[in-house]
């Protein structure tokens, strides 16, 4: 009878368990969707799985609710990358889900930290610190964050994005302090919830006062710097950019169809149509072009062919008296670069302006293979894998204007916008724009163009700096200082854009001028607490 009465508790428990990670998964699958009417689940959805995770008996079984999470969190709000990893690589979608559910605990190494940090704590915990345990996985948790491998850079503070008000907080240490303020939140819902069945409302005021200080000082400092941020900013002697948005995706599959002289003819014949809609609506200031639209080098043609096309967009940018930044390659001997090219209108006695950033950002495997596993076995095994080396590093770049304006700018290439630090480097250098320029063809139709355009926001919160945002296929956007999407062509869409970039007084943030300051202070602190913990443990044995 003792031993059907410990398997039924044993059951009851495990059911606890797997409800609690469901729980926090679907809550979180929610979140993801970074709308408004979904914005308050992000202060409850850690709730059901830290509740499990108290229950945990063993550092094993702590361990295995944070493996657990963390694979169905992968599952839920990633589930778009391993369909776009097939469309790409032609891999089977089943060898995709599998390797990618499998490297999951890796990528998302917070939860299984956090766990283990929460379940130590509460162990050394003495009478009267009902805080560690809370306040250590916390550090754990956001500390831990920032030594994760993650392809994504995701941070749970990304879903406030979807608050005007709360995601001006990012501007003092990023989406991490963002997440900071989250988890805090969800410890405060879970105390208040266990004092009111203890206890019952009396006891439960205090943490819900926490939890509205939190969401009151978050949202008040955000309509405070959201003031002083708009303040800076004056519509009239901005620069005004012409963005064009073809819309023409899938090269290798039109270059097996057409040949590669009819792709390149289409994609440029597409664009000079197009801005020239741009140029007949009104002055424009810069045409910007997208990713790779040039799929081959620029200035250091490989054939004849290739220079009488190079020769064919100089006569157009110097005919319309226009500069153009595009997406192209660029060569330095056998090294080929993704490059953003910066290419001036002639004048009579002066060469054309020219300059070529090259991204360093490069995604693994999929555009750059590290020179210590570049084999012919892999290349073979993987013949996807991209070819094109990495460039040197942020830099802010100084360009002429139609009107002999100068402009300094922070060139982005696609996946440059997803990390905070990149992009500090390049404000740093007195950039007053980021531009970036990216190809989501790959993604079209799933969460991932939308996802990456509020990488994109974040970083111009996180500087205050607007941003031109241009991709060949969506979401080509101006973003202000604020995050605010100001003007977007959607994803999957084919259009021209006007984008009148606002005059911006520049501004610093703790964000900016710090970095990535909190990740490494909390780590630090939580690594402390449980050292800490342990002797004071030691110490008080008879």
């Amino acid at each position: 009878m003792n031993d059907v009465q410990a398997s039924g508790g044993r059951g009851r428990h495990l059911g606890a368990a797997l409800l609690g990670v469901l729980g926090t998964t679907v809550l979180f699958a929610l979140f993801a969707r970074l709308e408004a009417h979904w914005l308050a689940l992000g202060w409850v959805a850690m709730v059901p799985w830290l509740a499990a995770l108290d229950r945990a008996r063993s550092a094993r079984e702590a361990l295995g609710l944070g493996v657990l999470l963390s694979v169905t969190f992968t599952a839920a709000v990633f589930h778009w990358f391993p369909g776009a990893l097939q469309a790409y690589s032609r891999a089977p979608t089943a060898v995709g889900w599998a390797l990618f559910l499998l490297v999951a605990p890796l990528l998302q190494l917070q939860f299984a930290a956090a766990a283990l940090a929460r379940y130590a704590a509460r162990r050394l915990a003495r009478e009267g610190q009902g805080w560690l345990p809370p306040l250590v996985g916390t550090l754990a948790y956001v500390g831990v964050e920032g030594i994760t491998p993650k392809l994504f850079a995701d941070t749970l503070g990304h879903g406030l994005y979807a608050s005007e008000w709360q995601r001006q907080g990012a501007d003092v240490a990023g989406a991490p302090g963002l997440t900071l303020v989250l988890l805090l939140g969800n410890e405060c819902v879970l105390a208040a919830f266990r004092a009111w069945r203890g206890h019952g409302a009396r006891r439960a005021w205090r943490p819900v006062a926490g939890l509205a200080a939190l969401v009151f000082v978050l949202s008040g400092y955000g309509v405070f710097r959201q003031a002083q941020v708009r303040e800076a900013t004056r519509v009239e002697g901005g620069l005004v950019v012409g963005a064009v948005q073809a819309n023409i995706t899938r090269y290798e599959k039109l270059k097996a169809e057409l040949g590669a002289y009819e792709v390149v003819r289409r994609v440029l014949d597409t664009h000079y149509a197009m801005s020239d809609a741009l140029l007949r609506d009104g002055p424009v200031d810069l045409l910007v072009w997208p990713e790779t639209v040039y799929p081959t080098p620029f200035g250091t043609p490989r054939s004849a062919t290739g220079a009488e096309l190079d020769a064919e967009i100089a006569g157009y940018v110097s005919e319309r008296g226009v500069p153009l930044v595009f997406g192209t390659y660029d060569l330095e001997g056998e090294r080929e670069f993704n490059a953003a090219m910066f290419l001036g209108p002639s004048s009579p006695g002066r060469a054309p302006e020219r300059a070529a950033y090259r991204k360093t950002m490069l995604f693994p495997l999929t555009e750059w293979v590290p020179d210590l596993i570049d084999t012919p076995t892999l290349r073979e095994w993987l013949p996807w894998t991209g070819r094109w080396k990495r460039g040197p590093g942020p830099r802010a770049m100084r360009f002429t204007l139609r009107d002999g304006r100068t402009l300094r700018v922070a060139p982005l290439i696609c996946y440059e916008t997803i990390f905070p630090e990149y992009v500090a480097q390049g404000v740093r250098q007195g950039a007053e724009l980021l531009l970036t320029l990216s190809n989501d063809s790959w993604f079209t139709g799933t969460p991932a163009p939308r996802l990456h355009l509020m990488h994109a926001a974040f970083r111009s919160i996180e500087t205050r700096r607007p941003q031109v945002r241009v991709t060949n296929s969506g979401v080509s956007a101006l973003i202000d200082a604020t995050g605010a999407v100001v003007a977007e062509v959607d994803d999957d869409q084919r259009a021209g854009l006007t984008m009148r970039v606002p005059a911006t007084a520049a501004l610093t943030t703790l964000a900016l001028a710090w970095g990535d300051w909190l990740r490494p202070l909390a780590l630090a602190l939580a690594v402390g607490l449980l050292v800490g913990g342990a002797v004071a443990r030691r110490r008080a044995r008879p």
